[in-house]
């Protein structure tokens, strides 16, 4: 899987965030074998995580086609934690108690991975997460599939310097966990190559805001200083939509302060007249213009599930896809939907992705995906044209972040998320 860390972000074996993959009990005698599916499909994230939800449904499906898992048919069980974190732990509980559901996929925001948590303690979880996040933390019973910093933020911010010359820093996000962890990274990332902070500006806003008036005016401003300025914005759900739009409205273009997003596909930006953003930047893992035959295979199978041939596919959706085949594959190799069993066979499987290649969960002990392909693509009225970076192993430490140099996940030998190997103790 992409190595996408249980350190906050996003959930189980899932995308853009998410799947909070959850085994509650050994699997009981039954019919079928229940997937729990926990993704907001109303509120802010509504925006982003519904499609995500439609994605478990095709992958279920598509699954079912083929007789299943261990000769019986999957059940998806959805629920709606409606963009309220603490209704995220009480729906998974509901899911894993009262529904006996053999795994969650789920979640987007880190907030809610790390509310959920507490509240599942002494439940066996095979949680996957699918979307990009901060790391910064590992547990036993979730599996990341997403983009840690290293694999996204870093790159993308090496493209904007590199290419683009920028000096100056706009590092906008919505607060919460991963925006906030993912800016100090950058913060340090930055200042280790020489960037100073009167260079760097950071601004926060809450979920769902939508008066983005005065902040790009301030933006606008810091951008006039003479020096190359750009935004890298981990800006997340239906906030997207008034800031694209403001950026428009005062006539801030790519070539004068690019931006660069983490959060933002084309389901966010449906409806956006999109025009007044060409040249500005989204950074992921995954875009539905990669022509490979397994991404064509995907998208026509997609739009047939969906029978609407405008649906469009996005990087957490890449990333359930992979979350959800090394599942399965996993319950093939233990022979059992048995938590325990699962979470054991996980480490070391490979799934093909849709980029052509194949994606595989660290055989290390973290429970990260190694291998995650970055990709940067200029917006355009019609999304195409991709940039290819080199695949990046997923690992906590980058230049600049020291306080994580001593830290790793070891579930294997040292059952434990966060061994510091300088103390030889937990941290």
């Amino acid at each position: 899987m992409r190595y996408s860390t249980s350190m906050t972000r996003r959930c189980l074996m899932a995308t853009a965030g998410f799947a909070l993959g959850l085994a509650v009990l050994p699997a009981m005698a039954q019919d079928t074998i229940k997937v729990g599916i926990l993704h907001s499909l109303s509120g802010t994230m509504a925006i982003s995580e519904t499609t995500l939800k439609d994605t478990m449904l095709f992958l279920i499906d598509e699954q079912n086609k083929k007789g299943g898992v261990l000769g019986k048919k999957l059940e998806a069980v959805v629920v709606d934690p409606a963009s309220n974190w603490p209704l995220f732990a009480e729906k998974a509980r509901e899911l894993i108690t009262k529904e006996k559901v053999s795994a969650v996929f789920g979640c987007w925001t880190s907030v809610v991975a790390q509310i959920r948590a507490p509240g599942l303690q002494g439940a066996e979880l095979d949680p996957v997460l699918s979307v990009q996040y901060e790391g910064e933390e590992s547990e036993r019973n979730v599996f990341y599939t997403g983009a840690a910093p290293n694999q996204q933020a870093i790159p993308a911010v090496d493209y904007l310097e590199k290419e683009e010359k920028v000096q100056r820093w706009v590092l906008a996000g919505t607060d919460y966990v991963y925006p906030r962890t993912t800016n100090k990274i950058l913060e340090a990332y930055l200042k280790s190559k020489g960037v100073k902070q009167e260079d760097i500006m950071i601004n926060y806003t809450p979920f769902g805001h939508a008066d983005w008036q005065t902040i790009v005016a301030d933006i606008k401003k810091f951008g006039s200083a003479g020096k190359k300025t750009a935004i890298v914005s981990t800006i997340n759900g239906d906030a997207n939509v008034p800031f694209y739009k403001e950026l428009g409205n005062q006539g801030i273009k790519a070539k004068d302060i690019p931006s660069v997003a983490f959060s933002v596909g084309e389901e966010e930006l449906a409806g956006i007249d999109t025009k007044p953003l060409l040249g500005h930047l989204a950074a992921w893992n995954y875009f539905q213009s990669i022509d490979t035959p397994a991404n064509k295979e995907f998208i026509a199978k997609w739009k047939a599930f969906t029978k609407n041939d405008k649906r469009v596919s996005n990087d957490p959706m890449e990333a359930h896809v992979i979350g959800f085949a090394m599942w399965v594959k996993a319950v093939e190799k233990a022979k059992s939907t048995d938590p325990d069993k699962v979470i054991d066979a996980l480490p070391g499987i490979e799934a093909p992705n849709l980029t052509g290649g194949v994606s595989k969960m660290a055989a290390e002990p973290s429970h990260h995906q190694a291998g995650v392909d970055r990709r940067s693509a200029r917006r355009r009225p019609v999304r195409r044209g991709v940039e290819d970076a080199r695949p990046r192993r997923g690992r906590r430490l980058v230049e600049g972040a020291r306080w994580l140099k001593d830290l790793v996940g070891d579930w294997v030998d040292k059952k434990c998320g966060n061994w510091n190997v300088k103390d030889q103790q937990v941290r």
